[in-house]
């Protein structure tokens, strides 16, 4: 318990001292229909990467994904990991293809833009692509299904220093384990 507490404490510093930089944003969702940090983070179990343990796949051990045609990419405002009404309507979406092909084994890879530390977005990306399966779970998806990587800023969905590009690299996708 004590441990935990402590970890929560140690992200929320990390967050905060790196607040400033990190990935970019997309205008922001209305208030309305988005779940705060501070909810997330209650209900995930949110680890650093280097000690994730099962709910993290590290990338020397991740098998060959590949796109998975019946769910939808989620995307994220500057520097957050929370998600937005659209977000959450696409996980819906995505979680019912998840129910209805209980078989799927799916990773849940975390991105960012190339703006922040590497350090800071890979947990960045870990934060988002938790936040996405913790939903899934939340809507009747087993989480025997699901595990998340983080790949930060190492493999962006556009190449650009701009806002085009920075909107949709930060991102959740989903693949399906071969």
């Amino acid at each position: 318990m004590k441990t935990m507490q402590i970890l929560k404490l140690a992200l929320v510093v990390l967050f905060l001292v790196s607040g400033i930089v990190g990935c970019a944003s997309t205008p922001p969702p209305s208030e309305e229909g988005t779940i705060s940090q501070a909810d997330m983070s209650q209900q995930a179990d949110v680890k650093p990467a280097a000690d994730a343990g099962q709910d993290t796949m590290k990338s020397e051990t991740v098998p060959t994904h590949m796109d998975l045609a019946g769910m939808g990419n989620i995307y994220f405002d500057f520097d957050q990991f929370t998600l937005s009404a659209k977000a959450r309507k696409t996980l819906a979406d995505n979680a019912k293809y998840l129910k209805a092909n209980s078989g799927t084994q799916v990773v849940v890879e975390g991105h960012c833009d190339e703006r922040g530390s590497d350090e800071y977005n890979l947990a960045l990306g870990e934060s988002r692509a938790l936040a996405a399966k913790n939903y899934l779970v939340s809507l009747g998806v087993s989480a025997k299904q699901l595990s998340v990587i983080s790949y930060g800023e190492e493999k962006p969905a556009a190449m650009g220093s701009n806002e085009e590009a920075w909107a949709k690299n930060r991102r959740a996708e989903f693949k399906a384990v071969k």
